[in-house]
């Protein structure tokens, strides 16, 4: 693709940390081009470079190509529509705040590519992790009808919690989970927050993370489930159980899971399941999609959040400790990078996958 082919890109939210992922990932995408970043009202009029100025979290530099663009209002929907195909949002609003802007930029025919969680579970919003359900971003048609437009629609990324674990037991699907018990150890990147600006975490483990447990219990159910009569209906078949634990770590989101089968398939059978699973977004061969997606390592101390969590340029997912269990089946170890594929590197890959299926384009 040539760079007058690119899709015209806005990042909602875009001085955030998921915002500024979603800039350093976009910089120099084959396939898009970053032409407006919005955030609040606060922001707006400012060169993005100042509107970062002192609580930029990357790790790498802003990138030259968006330092001196000026951040818009994202509540001027309209004005912003007219300069992009379509928008990724990372907000930091209100849930209900947050589920009508999102509507309004649809509305506007400019698809919404969401990292936040206030339209996921809509039953005719597709909630996907490419390589896991693919198909379920045919009911956009059904929701355009809701929305009353040609080309508008909303699709939105999981959370990031459900990223390390889902992979895997999807890896297993044949031999039908039956129950699933999840412990996440979550990254403070996923409050949005550093050492720096998080002093209380340092040397501390906060075992609460408000929402979180709920929507790991019952997210992966709507991606497991079939689109019928116009509506994603949740899997009913798995019962699923976690707790969600702040930890004091930069990036990367580990969990300890504990899962019993129908039919219990044998260690071997699952490490192989595991290192050879390829989804649509490898076949496709999409521009973010990690070759291999998921990978098995043997060492008894494997995965490690630094040492793993960048696997597949932050996009894959890591599993170790594979052992029968005494209540459950099995029990194992999965870690993936929550501000990638977690968040914006899992909305990024989501856009790939539309474009490549026909529902995004040049308006």
């Amino acid at each position: 693709m040539y760079m007058s082919e690119k899709l015209k890109v806005g990042i909602i939210g875009g001085t955030g940390m998921v915002g500024q992922r979603f800039v350093t990932l976009l910089a120099d995408h084959p396939w898009f081009e970053i032409k407006v970043i919005a955030a609040s009202a606060k922001s707006a009029g400012k060169s993005y470079e100042e509107a970062v100025q002192g609580r930029w979290k990357m790790p790498t530099a802003v990138p030259d190509l968006v330092k001196n663009l000026t951040v818009q209002d994202a509540a001027e929907i309209k004005k912003v529509s007219e300069q992009v195909d379509f928008v990724f949002c990372a907000v930091n609003m209100k849930k209900e705040e947050t589920k009508v802007l999102e509507e309004q930029y649809a509305k506007c025919e400019t698809p919404v590519i969401s990292n936040n969680s206030a339209n996921r579970m809509l039953p005719d919003v597709p909630m996907v992790i490419p390589e896991i359900n693919p198909e379920h971003i045919a009911i956009i048609e059904d929701q355009r009808e809701r929305l009353g437009t040609k080309y508008g629609f909303i699709a939105v990324k999981p959370n990031c919690s459900i990223q390390s674990y889902v992979p895997p037991i999807h890896a297993l699907l044949e031999y039908k989970p039956k129950s699933i018990l999840a412990c996440t150890y979550q990254a403070i990147s996923g409050a949005g927050k550093s050492f720096e600006d998080w002093p209380e975490i340092i040397d501390n483990v906060i075992p609460y993370i408000g929402g979180e447990e709920e929507k790991s219990e019952k997210e992966p159910l709507k991606i497991w489930g079939k689109i019928e009569k116009g509506q994603i209906v949740p899997n009913s078949n798995t019962v699923i159980t976690t707790q969600c634990i702040r930890v004091p770590v930069s990036d990367g989101h580990l969990a300890a899971v504990f899962v019993s089968f129908e039919k219990k398939p044998d260690k071997q059978t699952i490490i192989d399941l595991w290192n050879s699973y390829e989804g649509r977004p490898q076949k496709l061969n999409l521009p973010s999609a990690p070759h291999p997606f998921m990978q098995y390592l043997t060492e008894d101390d494997r995965p490690q959040t630094k040492l793993d969590r960048d696997f597949g340029r932050g996009m894959g997912v890591s599993m170790g400790r594979l052992r029968e269990d005494t209540v459950y089946d099995y029990k194992f170890v999965c870690l993936s990078h929550n501000t990638i594929r977690g968040a914006a590197g899992g909305a990024v890959l989501i856009a790939e996958l539309l474009k490549a299926e026909g529902y995004l384009q040049a308006k």
